[in-house]
């Protein structure tokens, strides 16, 4: 029987040809003012572009996309361009004090209240 040729990845190759999708992303951010880098709807398209580049890259090198060696050239580049763009941390507060026993009191009374009209209800089956 005929045998299926099967293409192996050929790591090196993509690793050799993945910097120049980089180095096309570096140009294209140098547009894009260093303070807007966090703002993804400033360079959208060249994110697109260089994400394009490294799946196309990648699969000339017979490599599937993603895979863990072009995922860690993307941190890579992640790194070198957002590094800076983290979101800031909530810093959540209780309630005042007259809101937080409001908000714990009306379920407890609710649920109280079920629980007696239930009981009620039980006792008094023979007339319903």
């Amino acid at each position: 029987g005929a045998r299926q040729q099967t293409n192996r990845c050929n790591e090196s190759l993509m690793l050799e040809k993945l910097p120049a999708c980089g180095k096309s992303f570096e140009e294209m951010m140098k547009k894009v003012d260093s303070k807007k880098w966090c703002n993804l709807t400033e360079f959208i398209m060249y994110y697109d572009n260089f994400t394009q580049c490294t799946e196309r890259e990648a699969n000339k090198a017979s490599c599937f996309w993603p895979n863990p060696l072009a995922e860690g050239f993307i941190t890579g580049i992640h790194k070198q361009f957002f590094s800076n763009c983290t979101s800031e941390k909530v810093h959540w507060e209780d309630p005042p004090d007259e809101i937080l026993i409001t908000l714990i009191l009306i379920p407890v009374m609710l649920t109280c209240a079920m629980i007696t009209l239930v009981v009620w209800c039980s006792k008094r089956s023979d007339i319903l």
